[in-house]
């Protein structure tokens, strides 16, 4: 008999045409009654798949006490109790690297976007006003500073992409890496005052929640511009609407929130900001790729093999 699992929400569609050929695959989105869906299955399902955005808490984790994985199609790991699935012995799993290049670009296109207000452009044409007047001059890329917040495998692809842009490099993070030859900076806050664009890709969860504060965006102030390919949750969401609103921070480039995918109606109106739904890693070959990761965790689970990409 094929293995068990829970499928929590809609992924990748090549993933999972792969999850209904390997696995009987239970689809809880589509279950109109939650006590009835999990009574039926509970006892035998093996696997959770799911996706970042999907909440997978203890309480879920209790409905189907036979769970020996969860497989998710992300590479943060936020949405999931780690700490529940560890005292279940339970593995957890993710997708890191396969996003690394797509991400990066998506970060990079934000800063252009922000600089040379390439959206206010296009509206600036499409709309006629270019009959009238030219759009008004722009930043430059070339020699502005840029301070990543996390430079982890997603940092160092942006930081490679705004070197090749001529941008100067520094970064913040829970340790120096001497190895780089980037600035290190201990405080953020000090990062983001000598910086003109704050990328933030750093892990999402309870601690990095609101790291970027009103403090760390006053820093960055008029002149700056925060970019955030991360998670919606490291910055401070309100403090951020306000100042852009009011003028004291530059402006934003966004594929993340807090409450996806409500986003706050603050930052519509803001022509110095840019706002994307999520969709830093969102290509046919990436998703993927991804999917694919997904599909071979849980193979490798209930095969007995080492897992592909364990979270510690």
């Amino acid at each position: 008999m094929k293995p068990e699992i829970v499928l929590t929400v809609p992924i990748y569609a090549g993933a999972v045409e792969q999850l209904d050929r390997l696995f009987t695959v239970h689809r809880l989105w589509q279950a109109k009654h939650r006590s009835a869906f999990f009574g039926g299955i509970r006892e035998r399902v093996r696997g959770i798949a799911t996706a970042g955005g999907f909440r997978v808490d203890g309480a879920l984790m209790d409905e189907l006490p036979k769970t020996e994985i969860i497989s998710t199609m992300s590479i943060g790991v936020d949405h999931i109790d780690l700490a529940a699935a560890k005292a279940r012995g339970i593995a957890v799993t993710n997708t890191p690297d396969v996003l690394t290049e797509d991400v990066a670009d998506i970060g990079m296109a934000l800063v252009l976007a922000v600089a040379r207000r390439i959206v206010a452009g296009d509206r600036h044409v499409r709309v006629g006003k270019w009959l009238d007047a030219n759009l008004p001059l722009t930043a430059k890329i070339g020699g502005a500073r840029m301070g990543i917040l996390g430079l982890g495998r997603i940092g160092l692809a942006v930081a490679k992409r705004a070197e090749a842009f001529g941008m100067t490099i520094a970064y913040h993070g829970p340790r120096a890496k001497p190895e780089l030859p980037y600035r290190y900076y201990a405080n953020l806050s000090e990062m983001a005052r000598d910086s003109d664009y704050l990328m933030v890709s750093c892990p999402g969860g309870a601690a990095t929640r609101n790291l970027v504060d009103a403090e760390v965006l006053a820093a960055l102030g008029r002149k700056g511009a925060v970019i955030n390919i991360a998670r919606g949750s490291v910055i401070d969401e309100p403090a951020m609407a306000r100042m852009l609103q009011e003028g004291d921070l530059g402006g934003a480039g966004l594929d993340v929130f807090v409450e996806e995918p409500r986003v706050p109606e603050a930052l519509f109106a803001l022509e110095n900001v840019v706002l994307l739904p999520h969709v830093g890693s969102a290509t046919h070959a990436t998703r993927a790729a991804m999917g694919q990761l997904v599909v071979d965790n849980l193979v490798a689970q209930f095969a007995g093999k080492p897992l592909l990409t364990p979270v510690a």
